[in-house]
Order: structure tokens, then C-alpha cells, then sequence
């Protein structure tokens, strides 16, 4: 086994067990941890899918006005370099 892997191996346990006797000293236990896993995960989803929500909107309305600059932008600047390689030749 690769040293580097063996040292997140060691890493991992030994922080295991120091987060475990934190949680212990709270009398928390995995069946309580694991029972509001799906609500905690429920919840996760909702914020993202509300902040998505919220989003869309204003980046399309953003789009309406950047992406025609930034077309303008780069057929500006590809015209430039074509001209400017026509005088090095």
C-alpha cells in the first residue's frame, strides 16, 4: 500500500474516533444521527433547488445583455488578429 494512502487510512480513523468520543460525550447516538440523515438531506435539497430557483431568472436577464457584448467583444477581437497577422506577412 502507497504511503500517502496509508497515512489517510491512519488519519481518518484516529479522527473517527476523536469525533466519536465528542459525540459519545453528548450522549448522541448513530440511530439518531442516521434517523435525521434523510430529513438533513431533504433539506439540503430544498435550499439548493430554492437558491436555483431564485437564480435562473436574474442570470437570464443578465444573458440578454452580456452575451450580445461578449459576441460583439470577440468578433471584434478575432477581426483584429486576422488583420493584424495580415501585416506580418
Amino acid at each position: 500500500m502507497p504511503q500517502n494512502i496509508g497515512r489517510t487510512v491512519i488519519k481518518v480513523v484516529v479522527w473517527s474516533l476523536v469525533i466519536g468520543l465528542l459525540l459519545a460525550a453528548f450522549d448522541i447516538k448513530p440511530q439518531l444521527l442516521l434517523e435525521g440523515l434523510g430529513e438533513t438531506v431533504q433539506s439540503i435539497f430544498d435550499l439548493v433547488a430554492g437558491f436555483i430557483e431564485w437564480t435562473v431568472p436574474y442570470i437570464m436577464l443578465g444573458a440578454v445583455v452580456v452575451i450580445p457584448i461578449w459576441l460583439i467583444v470577440t468578433v471584434v477581437r478575432i477581426a483584429r488578429e486576422k488583420t493584424g497577422s495580415n501585416r506580418n506577412r
